[in-house]
């Protein structure tokens, strides 16, 4: 039997001179023209460029759904059977031999601090406070919201979108790209992984523009974790110094205002753009050292001033139904509810006030009560037994609205991201191990997420049931809710002060370590795989990072939308392009082990 040699011969075009010199010029063209036209687009018409990115994103989001939800599934699945095949498993990634480049401290380091700190710091409260009031199995009527019933499934589906799903997005690209990277000795750049199925068709405009959909993706998915940082940083900033100019003070609660979130932009990018110039040996690398620590310190903080003991109780029970459920929480999709479907489940009562009917009973943010109180005219003169089947006939709806917008929102974030953390993770795992790279990249950041998220979001939901928040840390927005945690179990003191001003500044190295780690990445794409980029390309893309950033935060204000929504909107769309490649890079790498078993069985592989 014949086996042939795998596909090497990558050619990526770089200039040899000028501006460009050692960079892919059709790929910093294409990225930068497209991202250029969307800055120029969000600043010269933003009303425009936010209605579209919206009405753009509610219909991907109907089209997509399910895909997105099965994929992700699919992706989780995939890295545990790799890792559990012995064959597959125990290969390294570099020469025979190779030791790892970090020590495992540094290695868990920069992987937690690029993959997900800002998020933790962002959602560690507000995500398990959320997902008490509203998650699937209160919409389906069977426990009530913020209720003690509905710890356990808040708590269920916390874990769902930081657990083994959510870790498994970056492996895949990972993975695909350090296989390659160290086994073939191939560019350390998005196209390489698709070599196995289309090889020398890489070679060419097929291949750029995979590296371009790479690119987008990296900088609307850091975008979207540097907006939240950046609220939160200045929620910190506020709640600190009681700056009024940087908060917008005319609603319930205080929010960052437009100028504050460009001010904390410009400082959070400044300082990322100086990391980023100084590498991954250094810059990097000793930022998410201290990040690590500082994690630590908050954390203990919450072990020994907050509701520790309930939050480890949580712990257990809550891991223990994520994996009991973990199936069904890989595959159930939902689908848009149609008028007709809905009309069709409807009581022969309520049939004629079907339109009237139809959005209260859809909708996945409101309630029972608020369905029967919204109603007007005949409909609100309806039975509450018809009105309760009428509710139940739109909970489909209810559920595919819920899971667009939270779960597959994540799966977006996680699958944008990717590129710039699956690429970051390949980059600082040379000498590894595939099942060392699946444990140490999927399981471990995932059961350190799920303590992180009980400990700190346990609390918070502890001081609300107990009543000594009295509702202060559900009222907050979703960005200051860890300060008025921190305010309600600390009361004040100079302690307080203390964690306070801690927390901001980890904010603020997480998201520097996220940016420059970002603005890395792009430039090892641009450079072809090359893992030493040239200064001035770093700091352009900075440059770039920070006004598609700026301008989408700006565009997000137009009307009474919230700053966020032209970001998140512009990242979902941009996700979806990449989900498709990185189902491709799945089949390419079982492809890929496949026949790099049967060479190495025939002696092919050392050669």
């Amino acid at each position: 039997m014949s086996i042939k040699k795998p596909f090497t011969d990558l050619e990526i075009n770089t200039a040899d001179k000028g501006f460009y010199e050692g960079n892919s010029v059709a790929i910093a063209l294409l990225s930068k023209g497209i991202m250029v036209a969307l800055v120029l687009w969000a600043l010269v018409w933003p009303a425009n460029a936010n209605g579209t990115l919206g009405s753009l994103n509610w219909r991907i989001l109907e089209d997509f759904n399910q895909f997105y939800i099965i994929i992700v599934g699919l992706f989780a699945f995939f890295l545990f059977i790799i890792a559990l095949l012995p064959k597959t498993g125990r290969r390294i990634m570099g020469a025979e031999g190779q030791k790892p480049e970090f020590s495992n401290f540094s290695w868990f380091s920069m992987m937690f601090g690029a993959g997900l700190g800002v998020g933790l710091m962002v959602f560690a409260t507000a995500e398990p406070l959320g997902l008490w009031g509203s998650n699937p199995v209160i919409l389906s009527g069977e426990v009530a919201s913020n209720s003690e019933g509905s710890l356990q499934s808040g708590f269920r589906y916390t874990f769902l979108h930081y657990g083994f799903h959510a870790w498994a997005i970056y492996v895949v690209t990972g993975l695909s790209l350090a296989y390659y990277a160290y086994t073939r000795d191939m560019p350390l750049t998005i196209r390489t992984a698709l070599t196995p199925l289309f090889g020398r068709f890489m070679n060419g405009i097929m291949g750029d523009i995979v590296d371009v959909l790479g690119v987008v993706a990296t900088i609307l998915g850091v975008s979207v974790t540097i907006g939240f940082g950046v609220s939160q940083f200045v929620d910190g900033v506020y709640a600190i110094t009681g700056m009024g100019w940087i908060m917008d003070l005319t609603g319930d609660a205080p929010v960052p205002s437009v100028v504050g979130l460009l001010a904390g932009l410009v400082v959070i990018m400044g300082l990322s753009i100086i990391s980023a110039v100084s590498g991954v040996g250094k810059g990097v690398k000793y930022l998410s050292n201290l990040n690590l620590v500082m994690s630590v310190i908050l954390l203990l903080t919450f072990v020994v001033f907050g509701s520790f003991m309930f939050a480890m109780t949580t712990y257990a029970t809550a891991l223990v139904d994520y994996i009991l459920y973990f199936v069904s929480l890989s595959f159930g999709a939902f689908g848009p509810l149609s008028a007709s479907e809905f009309a069709a489940a409807l009581p022969a009562d309520a049939a004629p006030y079907a339109d009237a009917l139809r959005g209260g009973a859809t909708n996945a943010w409101g309630s029972f009560d608020g369905f029967k109180s919204g109603l007007t005219g005949e409909a609100a003169n309806l039975s509450d037994d018809v009105l309760q089947s009428v509710y139940a006939a739109g909970e489909q709806g209810r559920q595919f609205g819920w899971q667009a917008g939270w779960t597959t929102f994540y799966w977006a974030w996680w699958i944008a991201f990717s590129p710039f953390v699956g690429l970051f993770l390949a980059r600082i795992s040379k000498g590894r191990s595939v099942r060392e790279f699946i444990v140490g990249c999927v399981f471990i950041p995932a059961l350190v997420c799920f303590a992180w998220m009980t400990i700190l979001g346990g609390t918070a939901i502890d001081l609300e049931m107990s009543g000594a928040a009295d509702g202060a840390i559900i009222g907050a927005t979703n960005t200051a809710k860890l300060f008025v945690t921190l305010e309600a179990m600390l009361s004040s003191g100079a302690f307080l002060g203390f964690i306070t001003i801690m927390s901001v500044v980890l904010i603020m190295t997480f998201l520097v370590t996220s940016a420059d780690s970002g603005i890395l990445v792009m430039n090892t794409i641009m450079s072809g795989g090359s893992e030493e980029t040239t200064i001035k390309h770093r700091i352009v893309w900075g440059l770039i990072l920070t006004l598609v950033i700026g301008t989408l935060l700006i565009a997000g204000t137009s009307g009474d939308a919230n700053p966020m929504e032209a970001l998140q909107n512009a990242m979902i769309i941009g996700a979806l392009p990449f989900t498709m490649v990185m189902g491709l890079m799945c089949i390419a790498l079982a492809k890929a082990l496949y026949r790099d078993g049967l060479r190495e069985k025939h002696g092919v592989l050392g050669e």
